[in-house]
């Protein structure tokens, strides 16, 4: 972190002690950065097409099975519900974002109405045409853990994605060099999830990728994809359930 206390081997002591824990990314958000959205979803949505939602928000796989619900606003609650054997996909939900430095500060529960409620939530730029969809970084949250990935650099820019898929396609192990180039794109720390609420904060700070839960920073990796000059769009992925309370993003630079 670029973060340096009054007397800075004091802070590099400090980082070393065994069971130390860094203070949660929403100050430095709070000191350093500008709030470009706030949502805390008190209104009703207008039906469950791409930007029923309101505020901005876009379901992108909404219209594919218009007659099931995935969004629904209760009581100031977005409550998310995958379709996705139906849609082939899992619930994707994105919003303008727009900063190269920045994060979000989220509050989300997994309200337990299904085995294996997870939470993927990062950042995409969709003008980026040698990645798949787009897709930058993510944090995801399952039921054990908590993985931060670099997609850009990784699974998802298409010259590795092809060659990845050409052994997949075949069952065979990956190669050893793009194995062992595709560990160093993230990395996994472990978490048992529960049903309560958490306020999660995720950021990107140059390379660097961090995510805090209720205070902590629990996960931070770098990989050059997390220094993508322009988080356009801030987005969940939900594969079952997941509620969300309230949403800010910040811009650092």
């Amino acid at each position: 972190m670029n973060r340096c206390l009054v007397f800075p081997f004091v802070s590099i002591f400090v980082l070393l002690l065994p069971g130390f824990v860094q203070a949660d990314d929403a100050t430095w958000l709070r000191e350093k950065g500008t709030l470009i959205f706030h949502d805390s979803f008190d209104r009703q949505e207008s039906g469950n097409g791409m930007k029923a939602i309101g505020n901005g928000w876009e379901s992108a796989t909404a219209d594919r099975v218009p007659q099931i619900k995935m969004s629904d606003l209760d009581e100031g609650i977005l409550k998310i519900a995958s379709a996705t054997k139906e849609a082939r996909h899992a619930a994707h939900i994105h919003h303008d974002a727009g900063f190269t430095d920045g994060g979000a500060v989220v509050r989300f529960k997994f309200p337990g109405l299904n085995k294996d409620e997870s939470l993927q939530l990062g950042f995409v730029d969709r003008e980026v045409k040698d990645i798949h969809a787009g897709h930058l970084c993510y944090g995801i949250l399952s039921q054990k853990a908590i993985t931060l990935i670099d997609h850009k650099t990784g699974v998802m820019n298409l010259a590795i994605r092809k060659k990845r898929q050409s052994f997949l396609d075949r069952k065979e192990p990956l190669h050893a060099e793009l194995d062992a180039l595709l560990k160093t794109k993230q990395i996994t720390v472990p978490w048992k999830a529960d049903t309560q609420w958490h306020d999660l904060v995720i950021v990107t700070e140059s390379d660097e990728l961090r995510i805090s839960l209720d205070g902590k920073v629990v996960a931070q990796h770098r990989s050059d994809g997390f220094s993508h000059s322009m988080k356009r769009w801030f987005s969940f992925l939900v594969n079952s359930t997941v509620w969300i309370d309230d949403v800010k993003i910040w811009k650092v630079r």
